[in-house]
């Protein structure tokens, strides 16, 4: 007879699933349906996937119900469906996996991170609908995943504890920080779920093994309480229109162990993981035994992110206040236009630096660093337009900051993702009223794997229409076809990523950006001299300016991350190698000799230079630019 899943827990390391709802998407079924429903419509391809995982080792099944409550199934038309789509999932799921799998009542969250907009009364009447279905149907227990806020997940364990005593698992989704986002550090979190009958607690989707072992390794959860974690296999790109995860199996493996040292004891995957991911952990844990998880000091439930943009609006007014010319510097162009960066990319060395724009509501790191910058020469601040889906303060409004206070030139990138052809244009006319004239055009990360999981990715254009859009707001003519009186002089840059298996391609795509209309090109980071080389091989015969992207790395588990999980950045195995065991100021310090290295196979083939700085460790940026003035003889300002 098959032990109790919390028995089991305590005895061994158990592997779970991986996705269904990417894995189904992969194998070519439509997105905008409910794959809920194919509980009842197709059972035989739901079980499969079951079956597929099963066979890759896992033991502990999902059923494919994390949205069947009524308020998702109500988008579709299918909230009187509720109680057939859950027992049903529960009987797929059953049918196809031996006897000793543990098969649990998969429970989403409704709200989804979005406050307030559902009532109490109502989560509570959906939550015990669903519940109760599972149980019918036979579950072995529950697990309530990707959670956002402790008020939620208090409130479905309430409803689940009233109804049974089997096994509860709750998994937060988190980004590697510290707290719920209503707030709430997870060492408390994780005391009152537990205090209110949940058995087995961890993290889920969101983010992949480097976020969830950041969050990890700032937890101290109750001694009696077993980890559940389940990644995201990275973070996703959107390439021609598909969704795609960069995490490999390997990856993976490597992780389980990992995971399994920080007290994790049920281990599976979440978005864009396959049976292959899950094979990979199980082969890598076999024969594991566990031991007691590693003691650590008793993080404070508090948010890095809010010291990481410290210093404090009153720091912000003394850097503006210090900086603030005596005339604006829109005042000034009239008297003496400042060249472009394609003129002076045409002319000299020419570096952009990327800058990210603040989390919250305090601007004085920003300012600080962009003084910084300011000050080694930089040719223009670039900023990020939420870049991998994170909320940030726009980068409008920081961008006339810059060019009004600190006399900077900003450029600014503009997602397909976050605006409709509406509020494109309408951006790109504010854009046009305040001066504001350099753009990078980029498709955007999807919204679902960001901060907000429940916002909407818009992508009413790709990335070549919008292109070829702005440039016709520099004809004077709208979006829509209609004069606008005056012609904007908008200079748009395209973006290029060289680490692909095939660059001949990317750059035949490249070069369809440039008939669009693209007058620059701003590449994805690299790492390698040799890809440098070949870059240029295969693009000088282009007659616009190419800035090569290099972004230093600060530590061995940043190099780990930047490899394994961020879409379009891939890292040589020697500079792996160097950064292995390295971190703080030795991890910094060789992440800015690499870039140095790189700057020597760049410079002499490209005029263009594009530093990313990496975690606000703005220093590195500042480094690496003084050396480039340093190699090729242009003086700082």
């Amino acid at each position: 007879m098959r032990a109790d899943l919390r028995e089991a827990l305590a005895e061994r390391v158990l592997i779970g699933d991986g996705a269904m709802g990417t894995l189904l998407y992969q194998l070519g079924f439509p997105v905008g349906v409910s794959y809920e429903e194919y509980n009842l419509l197709k059972p035989d391809v739901i079980g499969d996937v079951h079956r597929r995982y099963y066979e890759a080792g896992a033991r502990l099944i999902e059923t494919n119900t994390f949205s069947a409550n009524r308020e998702k199934l109500s988008k579709f038309g299918l909230e009187h469906e509720v109680a057939a789509i859950n027992k049903a999932g529960v009987a797929i799921a059953r049918q196809v996996v031996g006897q000793d799998a543990y098969v649990v009542g998969a429970v989403g969250s409704i709200r989804a991170a979005r406050r307030r907009n559902i009532a109490t009364e109502q989560l509570e009447n959906d939550f015990r609908e669903q519940i109760e279905a599972l149980l019918e149907g036979g579950v072995d227990g529950l697990l309530l995943e990707t959670f956002y806020d402790l008020e939620e997940m208090l409130l479905v364990v309430d409803v689940a504890r009233k109804l049974t005593a089997l096994p509860i698992i709750g998994q937060f989704a988190t980004d590697g920080g510290a707290t719920t986002n209503d707030g709430i550090g997870y060492n408390e979190a994780f005391q009152r779920l537990r205090d209110a009958g949940a058995d087995v607690l961890g993290f889920n989707c969101h983010s992949g093994p480097t976020g969830i072992l950041r969050t990890m390794e700032k937890l101290t959860p109750p001694a009696d309480v077993p980890l559940s974690i389940f990644p995201n296999a990275g973070l996703p790109g959107y390439v021609d229109g598909e969704y795609v995860f960069g995490s490999k199996p390997d990856y993976f493996a490597e992780n389980a162990k990992k995971f399994a040292d920080q007290g994790a004891r049920l281990i599976g995957g979440c978005c864009g993981t396959t049976p292959e991911h899950i094979a990979a952990m199980a082969k890598a844990l076999s024969g594991y035994e566990p031991k007691a998880a590693p003691k650590t000091a008793a993080a404070p439930d508090a948010e890095p992110a809010a010291k990481e943009t410290g210093g404090g609006d009153s720091h912000a007014a003394a850097v503006v206040a210090e900086t603030a010319p005596a005339q604006p510097v829109a005042t000034q162009a009239k008297e003496a236009r400042e060249p472009s960066l394609i003129e002076l990319v045409k002319q000299r060395h020419t570096v952009i630096v990327e800058w990210d724009t603040p989390r919250d509501l305090d601007i004085g790191k920003f300012m600080e660093g962009a003084k910084a910058l300011q000050e080694v020469g930089v040719d223009s601040v670039t900023m990020a337009d939420n870049a991998l889906a994170v909320t940030r303060m726009s980068n409008m409004p920081l961008g006339f900051l810059l060019k009004e206070r600190l006399g900077i030139r900003p450029l600014l990138h503009i997602a397909c993702r976050d605006r409709n052809l509406i509020g494109t244009q309408s951006h790109l006319m504010g854009m046009h009223a305040i001066g504001l004239d350099h753009t990078l055009v980029i498709t955007g990360d999807p919204s679902r794997f960001g901060d907000l999981p429940g916002s909407s990715s818009v992508y009413d254009m790709t990335s070549f229409e919008m292109i070829r859009l702005i440039k016709q707001l520099n004809e004077g003519i709208a979006f829509s076809g209609k004069p606008l009186k005056h012609k904007a002089k908008f200079i748009v840059g395209a973006a290029f990523n060289p680490n692909v298996k095939y660059l001949e391609k990317a750059v035949q795509r490249l070069e369809k950006k440039i008939e669009a209309g693209a007058d620059f090109v701003m590449t994805q980071p690299v790492y390698d001299a040799k890809l440098i080389e070949n870059v240029h091989e295969l693009t000088k015969h282009l007659d616009i300016p190419i800035f090569m992207g290099l972004m230093p790395i600060v530590s061995e588990g940043n190099a780990t991350f930047l490899h394994n999980e961020v879409p379009g950045i891939q890292l040589s195995e020697e500079v792996r190698r160097r950064m292995s065991g390295l971190s703080g100021e030795r991890g910094r310090a060789e992440g800015v000799q690499i870039g140095k290295e790189l700057l020597d196979a760049a410079l002499p083939r490209f005029n263009g230079i594009y530093l990313m700085t990496p975690m606000h460790f703005y220093d590195m940026s500042a480094q690496l630019t003084r050396y480039v003035w340093e190699k090729t003889g242009k003086r700082q300002a």
